[in-house]
């Protein structure tokens, strides 16, 4: 039997199209390959968003070029952002058969036969439509509870540092009734949380229906006991949302809404659309509708022209909201966007203090959030092993992770687990019951 093998860099969006690349390839007939070294075709999804996932795919791309060496026949393919935006960079690694861009990888089966026979190169610059193929989620992935449904792509918000726009293309949305489609597929092969994905997804709009009516539609899915949307942007952030998030038992309280600076002047400057007391604002309503919700979010210090005094101001909004989680990002410029024209003006040093200085208050924020668990019951959906694999892990409604003592049998259901340990990043605890549908215990 013919093996594949898939490395994946960068966000969810990336994880789900692999997602549909192992689907497709799986109803072709493969199966897969637990190593590069074991499989027939090798697929790098790569990430360009910032510079470190870049570099991590060209070395993890080099890499393959003994493996070619050894097995000839063996199908190299990259896709995803990198080709998307420069396939050069791509095609100087000779031992690469196939380049596909983002707009491309509904077609890998069609791509790798023609493979077989030349190297293949195509980059479309225009979207296929999400109706001509909506493949089931690879059935040989480790967590069988849990799957990503893409329900936007693209963006149209031009932030200046953001490449999203060149690699993804405009925003466009899938028809609702194919999103509702592929979760009752999704739901008939035991999958009880769907994450609904978009690069903006509370942007999400086709002929009227909006992020909050689809999150109605997909609530009425049976078998479906969770729901998650990532990520929001503050400017498409509404109120509809949130009293969605507050009405819709199914939909977990949690939200990642990055802010990505506190200081108005940079925040104009990286053409967010929005203002520091804007976005406090947005968060104080969520807050108030959805008091259990948990909030994460992205930052980046050192964007070009930013002072002490700016990001001061990020401190303050953090100080403020009060984040479960946030990701901190030191700015590096990429091609094609605005910001790359700007001088990259604060010193690498003082990009790694502000980091560090950023870093350290979120995580006493998490670490102080966690610690309140202490002692409690939380109903935790069991994903499977822990990275150590000695443990199982899951996570709570609002999204915080779970590890705790337990055997094989627990994966894929509910359990009550009380929390015995806490630490900024997760939580540890001990099962205390099964529980083998919410709606039964509740009923």
């Amino acid at each position: 039997m013919k093996k594949f093998y898939i490395k994946t860099f960068g966000c969810q969006m990336n994880v789900n199209d692999s997602e549909k690349i192992a689907g497709i390839l799986r109803d072709l007939g493969y199966e897969k390959a637990g190593s590069p070294e074991e499989a027939d075709v090798i697929i790098v999804n790569t990430c360009s968003v910032r510079a470190k996932p870049d570099n991590k795919a060209y070395s993890f791309i080099g890499n393959l070029k003994r493996i070619k060496k050894e097995k000839p026949d063996t199908i190299i393919a990259v896709g995803g952002c990198v080709p998307q935006k420069e396939k050069k960079s791509i095609l100087r690694f000779e031992h690469v058969d196939l380049v596909f861009g983002t707009f491309n990888f509904m077609k890998i089966d069609e791509l790798i036969e023609r493979a077989r026979k030349e190297r293949v190169v195509e980059v479309l610059n225009s979207k296929i439509r999400e109706e001509d193929r909506v493949p089931l989620i690879d059935s040989y992935l480790e967590n069988v509870c849990v799957a990503y449904v893409t329900v936007q792509r693209g963006c149209n918000r031009f932030c200046t540092y953001c490449i999203v726009p060149f690699t993804r293309g405009r925003e466009r949305s899938v028809k609702p009734e194919l999103v509702v489609q592929e979760v009752k597929r999704l739901a008939e092969r035991g999958v009880k949380e769907v994450h609904l994905l978009g690069q903006n997804v509370d942007f999400y709009n086709y002929e009227g229906t909006d992020l909050a009516d689809l999150l109605y539609m997909v609530s009425e899915v049976e078998g479906i006991e969770r729901i998650r949307f990532t990520t929001s942007h503050p400017c498409g952030f509404s109120r509809k949302i949130v009293e969605a998030m507050r009405d819709i038992e199914k939909v977990c309280p949690y939200v990642h809404l990055p802010p990505q600076s506190g200081s108005n002047r940079i925040l104009e400057k990286m053409n967010r659309g929005y203002t520091k007391e804007e976005y406090i604002e947005k968060v104080m309503m969520l807050k108030e509708e959805v008091p259990e919700v948990a909030l994460s979010g992205d930052f980046i210090v050192g964007f070009p022209t930013e002072t002490v005094e700016d990001f001061e101001e990020t401190l303050s909004l953090v100080e403020t909201c009060v984040f479960d989680q946030g990701f901190v990002f030191e700015y590096s410029p990429r091609p094609f966007t605005k910001a790359s024209t700007f001088k990259d003006d604060v010193p690498k040093e003082e990009k790694n203090r502000r980091l560090q200085e950023l870093q350290n208050l979120l995580k006493t924020q998490a670490e102080e959030k966690n610690r309140k668990r202490l002692g409690k019951v939380e109903e935790v959906l069991v994903e499977g092993w822990s990275p150590k694999g000695k443990e199982l892990s899951g996570r709570t409604r609002d999204n915080k992770l779970v590890v705790f003592d337990g055997d094989e049998s627990l994966i894929g259901e509910f359990v009550d687990i009380e929390i015995t340990e806490t630490s900024p990043f997760f939580l540890k605890g001990k099962v205390l019951e099964r529980v083998e549908s919410i709606l039964a215990r509740k009923g």
